[in-house]
């Protein structure tokens, strides 16, 4: 016998994040200074595509692009 596949299962809400966990996020992105509205897209991207990380490329080299730049301008 086939088995029939049932249509997409609605989607859940995204899990609570306790407050404590959203505050220490927070302060990790203000860190990046100008890398944090890289990072933010970034997060986007893996909420949108399911934690996809292969869907995020473009993303992971921006954020990465962006850190070099920040550890070279601290050199400097």
């Amino acid at each position: 016998m086939d088995r029939q596949q049932t249509p997409n299962a609605p989607l859940l809400p995204p899990p609570m994040v306790h407050q404590d966990d959203a505050d220490e996020e927070d302060e990790t992105v203000k860190q990046l200074n100008e890398c944090s509205s890289v990072y933010l897209s970034l997060q986007d991207c893996l909420i949108n595509s399911n934690r996809n990380w292969k869907s995020c490329q473009k993303e992971v080299q921006a954020l990465k692009a962006c850190n070099d730049r920040r550890q070279k301008d601290k050199r400097s």
